[in-house]
């Protein structure tokens, strides 16, 4: 192996080689601590360090980098306390994840290192996000993220190096080849003859490096973070090494040939710089052994400081307050809105997304076809020639990169508004949002300020792939909230509020009702709370619980059937629910009719009626009752979606209940 010291005086070579020699000496002894159960598992990096050390000394601290499990010199080259880590893989409180999290996948702002999620893949695009935050305030920075040679198999792979050579964002994409996925070797992983050889594809720049030559990953990460701020590219290296571990050590390492380890172990990243050191009287023995002596007096102390924090106790309370970040201090006494001029459902959307592009200079617009063309339901024409093509942008169909790409943009301070063109193309980007979008506030105090809105429901014809309901999915998720309005100026109000929130939302927009609904919109900047159901109509015989365009179906069953009084509450959003709206609903009339658009087998109907049953019984004259629409997908035929439709069966339900 040889090394070329460029212009590096001697004391920064012995810089990096105590840099070096710090992740190696500390996985030693959690090897130890893994045989003695103090701590519960590991992914080794040991023969990959110089990796994740060159890497982050190339860069500026203040730059991102998002890391994996493998890639402990990261954390230790960002000189992050020792003693916190360890109770980080303890799972100790006083880590960086209240106990929440194993060994690395959490991050920290303060260190600008963005955590992993078990999925690999989506640490790529939040680079993107990252970098385009860079782009967008012409810092001359970069970020960074790590995958592996399995990782470079996933779609959020391609999204991720997609969306950032067609947006030109100043990110360097870093793959550890070491040669295996867990055991699955690289010839069962792609064909290619390298993996730089997927770069071309996406007109992306692409090196392949000796990962286990410190000088030459920070040499080369340096010359390549350089080429991507004066460029304003993106640019993939790849690092060819090997881990000397199993991929955890549960996992051993019988799948590997022997001489594999043989031919590798002469590359030892840390042996050879050390040999390059000694050899060139940068360092003598002696004082090898004393740094080595004096890390490992360093871990010991920082491990007893670990070992005597307090015993991690449990507080409900506070792990249920800390899944979403603190709202503004708005008015949210949820005060309805009223006055204003008569607009349409689509105009109140407009109106809502208009004055917070206004209120906000760092709210930025993702979406496909959304700039020119000014989206599928045209909501955002003309946004694009006020604001510009920076803050509103069209999209490659990369909806996994632009989720990942708007918590990116939020660990940087902005805001993002991303436009799935129908909510049902949501599940290309679903790992995204719920995995990442929705833990990462509980997992390590990060916000997401994201609003994901989705054109959704039937009424159009549109057949299975473009009308579905699928709200509850992301109503089972704790930390997303979702919000689904049913009036123009409810729409408008929520749009506000959700932009302002800094927790991701999922705002959904019943297609049907765009155009067929209007209704008085005040004209000023103004929030509905979210959280807060609406009394739409009080009554005497039956409470309709509803939400979306069941509203609206209610509304006309009371205006045909004026022999039939009903109580009609609009949820309004999902999550959180307004229990003591639907507590004071179940008390008007003691008998419920829950009424939505999506099928009945998981629909959020049947989550409502357990707990108006655990919590409401006392009020019930009558079962609770729901009415969805059919356990099928719904079907393009306008006779069989009628049929589908929860709407068809409304009166035979109201009637039913009426009887009790």
């Amino acid at each position: 192996m040889q090394f070329f010291r460029q212009n590096l005086a001697n004391n920064e070579l012995i810089h990096i080689y105590r840099k070096i020699i710090l992740p190696r000496m500390i996985e030693e002894k959690m090897l130890v601590l893994l045989r003695q159960g103090k701590i519960s598992k590991w992914f080794s990096g040991i023969g990959q360090e110089a990796i994740a050390v060159g890497a982050t000394l190339a860069m500026q601290e203040d730059e991102w980098i998002m890391p994996l499990h493998r890639n402990l010199g990261v954390f230790t080259s960002r000189n992050m306390p020792l003693s916190k880590l360890f109770m980080q893989w303890q799972g100790n409180k006083e880590g960086y994840s209240k106990g929440r999290e194993r060994s690395f996948h959490f991050g920290t702002r303060e260190h600008h290192i963005c955590g992993m999620i078990s999925h690999l893949g989506p640490q790529l695009a939040i680079a993107d996000g990252v970098a385009l935050a860079y782009k967008l305030r012409k810092e001359n920075k970069i970020s960074l993220a790590f995958t592996g040679d399995g990782g470079t198999s996933e779609g959020d792979f391609h999204e991720a190096l997609n969306t950032a050579a067609v947006w030109d964002l100043p990110v360097i994409f870093i793959i550890e080849n070491n040669g295996y996925g867990l055991s699955t070797p690289v010839n069962e992983q792609y064909r290619c003859k390298s993996l730089v050889d997927k770069a071309i594809g996406y007109g992306v720049e692409a090196v392949q490096i000796d990962g286990n030559n410190i000088l030459t990953v920070l040499d080369t990460i340096k010359g390549v973070r350089e080429y991507c701020i004066k460029n304003q590219k993106p640019y993939l290296i790849e690092c060819m090494t090997f881990r000397m571990r199993g991929h955890e050590e549960a996992s051993g390492t019988k799948y590997v040939p022997k001489e594999l380890f043989e031919q590798w172990e002469k590359k030892d990243p840390v042996k050879n710089f050390e040999q390059y050191l000694l050899a060139e009287n940068i360092l003598t023995a002696e004082k090898i052994e004393t740094i080595k002596a004096e890390t490992k007096s360093y871990i010991e102390t920082e491990l007893s400081i670990a070992y005597n924090a307090r015993p991690l106790i449990p507080d409900t309370d506070e792990e249920m307050n800390d899944v979403y970040a603190p709202a503004p201090g708005t008015d949210r006494t949820g005060k309805e809105p009223h006055g204003g001029s008569e607009k349409r459902f689509i105009d109140g959307i407009k109106e809502g997304l208009h004055q917070s592009m206004i209120n906000h200079s760092n709210l930025i617009l993702m979406g496909q076809d959304i700039a020119e063309y000014g989206g599928a339901f045209k909501i955002t024409e003309g946004f694009v020639q006020e604001f510009g093509k920076e803050r509103v942008r069209n999209t490659p169909l990369c909806e996994s990169a632009i989720v990942g790409t708007a918590l990116g943009l939020s660990l940087e301070g902005y805001k993002a508004m991303m436009e799935m063109q129908f909510a049902d193309f949501v599940t290309v980007g679903f790992n995204q949002i719920v995995n990442n979008l929705a833990k990462i506030h509980y997992r390590w105090g990060q916000n997401a300020d994201v609003v994901i809105r989705m054109p959704t429901g039937g009424g159009v014809g549109a057949g299975p792939f473009h009308s579905q309901s699928n709200e509850a999915w992301f109503a089972h998720t704790p930390g997303l909230k979702v919000v689904y309005p049913s009036t123009p100026a409810d729409a408008k109000g929520l749009l506000i509020a959700a932009i302002n929130d800094p927790n991701p939302v999922m705002f959904f927009e019943h297609k049907a009702l765009y155009r067929s609904v209007s209704g008085l919109v005040p004209d000023e900047y103004y929030e509905v709370p979210i959280g807060k159901a609406r009394l739409v109509q009080e009554g005497d015989d039956i409470t309709v619980i509803t939400y979306g365009s069941g509203v609206h179906w209610a509304l006309d069953y009371a205006k045909n059937h004026p022999d039939t009084s009903l109580y009609i509450l609009d949820l309004r959003s999902l999550l959180p629910l307004d229990y003591d709206a639907i507590e004071e609903a179940v008390a008007a009339t003691g008998k419920v009719l829950l009424l939505h658009e999506d099928t009945l087998i998981g629909g959020i109907g049947g989550e409502i009626a357990a707990w108006i049953a655990g919590n409401c019984f006392t009020y019930l004259d009558a079962p609770v009752m729901r009415c969805a629409s059919l356990d099928t997908p719904i079907p393009f035929n306008l006779d069989l979606e009628k049929n589908f439709m929860a709407y068809s069966r409304l009166d035979a339900v109201v009637k039913k209940l009426l009887e009790y």
